[in-house]
């Protein structure tokens, strides 16, 4: 079986570690062209590039699918399956058309739940307490081909994006291995998804891990653990940013004057909390602009008048 692998980010590792050690060819490896990182502008590996060079695998990094000759270097390896996990971009139907046993796309959503570019952190936003993985033939839409199989995993109220990213992508390369012996012998019928369901996420950008006092307790929580490990929660403090590493929601229905910092009475789960639009965010973890991450009742030992300040 020849398979052509398209993935980018840690999400898809597993899926292509998960093929290589299984009875799987697989001829290329495509990922997003390499990009500067940092403040020395160092080239970035994607997680999947630095796995394909480990296991000498064929590595191509296109611009576009949709450029001269793309389509053609792709059919160069003859793929019978085409396998993507967060690739990034949109196959073009010359792409989908190529492989005997089509594009197969690992989602880590229950769709049609949450298609898209953000499904994992818009759980976590939407308060949801169940999530999952999805194995869909892909079509010329955004997600909405139809299924081959789902599995479900629920949120913990520990889980950010990052460790829960993890968890899926363990969940989505165990299930894929689980569905391709039965998709390649016939024995799956793909499952139209049900339209009226559907829904669709919006990209995330940097701005918008700026943290809205207003908003309830509840909401910023669900906020600081959705937008980590980016772009990151953060509010204003004295001119400088002020990183809101963890955080736990406190006395929910009691008002108070949004973004101030009061003292919460001991035993609390937190030192110091902020007043939000509905109940009290215990602050756990912060980092002050140029500083290192600290426990909040550090924080606060070393910044006397933070207590009792207004965030913006």
């Amino acid at each position: 079986m020849r398979i052509v692998f398209m993935g980018t980010p840690q999400f898809a590792v597993p899926s292509l570690e998960a093929l290589v050690s299984g009875s799987y060819q697989v001829v290329a490896v495509y990922t997003q062209p390499d990009k500067v990182a940092g403040r020395g502008q160092q080239v970035a590996l994607s997680p999947i590039k630095q796995l394909a060079i480990a296991q000498g695998l064929q590595i191509v990094q296109p611009e576009s699918l949709k450029v001269a000759g793309a389509v053609e270097r792709l059919a160069s390896f003859a793929p019978e399956l085409i396998v993507v996990a967060a690739f990034g971009r949109i196959l073009p139907p010359e792409v989908l058309a190529l492989p005997k046993f089509g594009c197969l796309n690992i989602h880590p959503s229950l769709l049609p739940l949450y298609r898209g570019s953000s499904p994992i952190a818009t759980a976590i936003l939407q308060g949801d307490e169940v999530t999952g993985v999805t194995i869909m033939l892909l079509d010329a839409g955004m997600d909405t081909g139809p299924i081959l199989s789902r599995r479900e995993m629920s949120i913990s109220a520990d889980d950010t994006t990052g460790s829960l990213t993890l968890k899926l992508a363990q969940a989505g390369a165990q299930l894929l291995m689980e569905t391709l012996p039965l998709w390649l012998e016939g024995r799956i019928k793909p499952r139209p998804q049900e339209e009226s369901q559907a829904s669709y996420t919006k990209a995330i950008a940097k701005g918008d891990g700026e943290m809205d006092w207003q908003l309830s307790a509840l909401k910023l929580w669900r906020r600081v653990r959705a937008f980590d490990p980016w772009p990151g929660c953060y509010t204003w403090w004295r001119g400088k940013r002020l990183k809101l590493g963890a955080v736990i929601p406190l006395d929910e229905g009691k008002p108070g004057e949004a973004g101030k910092v009061i003292a919460l009475p001991q035993p609390a789960p937190a030192a110091v909390g902020v007043e939000t639009g509905d109940g009290v965010l215990g602050l756990l973890r912060v980092q002050l602009e140029g500083k290192r991450e600290m426990p909040a009742g550090e924080f606060v030992r070393g910044q006397h008048d933070f207590v009792g300040s207004l965030l913006l």
